[in-house]
């Protein structure tokens, strides 16, 4: 699968950089774009449980990587609530 690595920077925050197994990433963030913290976890849940969906439809398990990416984008969430968060990039 294709996958692609999202750059985000948290308000007053590090960078991360989020996994995903699928493209549909593409469809839910963009470079350059700000996002309020709960919009962008909110995003990321949508995009990665797709994502790990299309993991599982192609082998017959959801992909694991994803759903620790998600973790990890909520546990920075609950230690960076409030601002915007910046969508640096997106790789391939």
């Amino acid at each position: 699968m294709p996958e692609r690595y999202v750059l985000a920077r948290w308000p007053h925050g590090p960078q991360q950089r989020i996994y995903s197994p699928s493209t549909v990433v593409e469809d839910y963030f963009t470079a350059g774009q700000e996002y309020a913290v709960d919009e962008f976890v909110n995003r990321c849940r949508e995009a990665l449980r797709i994502a790990s969906d299309r993991v599982q439809a192609a082998y017959g398990f959801p992909c694991s990587n994803a759903a620790r990416s998600l973790a990890l984008v909520e546990r920075n969430a609950a230690r960076y609530p409030a601002g915007e968060v910046t969508v640096e990039g997106i790789e391939a």
